[in-house]
């Protein structure tokens, strides 16, 4: 059976899942913004051995604790940025599945956040890092970045099953069909990225 258990950052206000596999007793961890005691312990405590760990996108809130957690333990590194990589890490690219801890990983190529953005598919659940949380799309820089971020999340994420549930990088988690009903911003024609400012500007419809 596959868990997943949510811990808050609160250096950057990021979410962090470690997700673990009771048949195999092996565990990964997503987006590591941090890493402290509860965390080890709950690894430890259950006896689970820590095989792989899934970066979502280049940003430090969401990576900080990596470099604690190759000084523990010896976990392949999942991303798609090269300035993360070391000898234990693996470049992925577009989009792919994975066989980790005994189950399959997908993973999708979403850019427009960042150029690196990844989303994770395990099970029933899709970790979505910063490109999509609940009611809101990730911020870009420019407005083309936009644009190629919404034309992603409609395509690879919300034209999936509606009962998948959606584990965000910030914020509470919602599903497939909560985000197709409820998230404007994903569905406005309306850029929210002001040329004149160069800020964010939320768009309601």
């Amino acid at each position: 059976m596959i868990k997943v258990y949510f811990h808050l950052c609160l250096e950057g206000f990021s979410n962090c899942y470690i997700v673990e596999n009771d048949q195999t007793k092996q565990a990964l961890i997503i987006d590591p913004g941090t890493v402290n005691k509860e965390m080890i312990m709950q690894i430890e405590q259950n006896h689970f051995s820590l095989e792989a760990v899934l970066i979502t996108h280049n940003h430090f809130s969401h990576y900080k604790g990596l470099r604690t957690l190759r000084k523990i333990y010896q976990p392949k590194v999942y991303t798609a940025d090269y300035e993360l990589a070391a000898d234990d890490t693996k470049i992925i690219k577009g989009d792919g599945i994975l066989k980790l801890i005994g189950t399959k990983v997908g993973y999708l190529s979403v850019p427009g956040h960042t150029a690196d953005s990844m989303v994770y598919k395990i099970g029933k659940i899709l970790f979505t890092g910063d490109a999509l949380t609940a009611g809101l799309i990730g911020n870009t820089n420019n407005a083309y970045a936009e644009k190629i971020l919404k034309t992603n999340i409609k395509t690879k994420i919300l034209s999936q099953n509606e009962e998948l549930v959606i584990m965000p990088g910030h914020g509470p988690p919602s599903t497939i069909k909560s985000e197709k009903q409820f998230n404007t911003q994903a569905f406005s024609s309306k850029p929210s990225y002001s040329k004149k400012t160069g800020s964010e500007e939320f768009i309601t419809g």
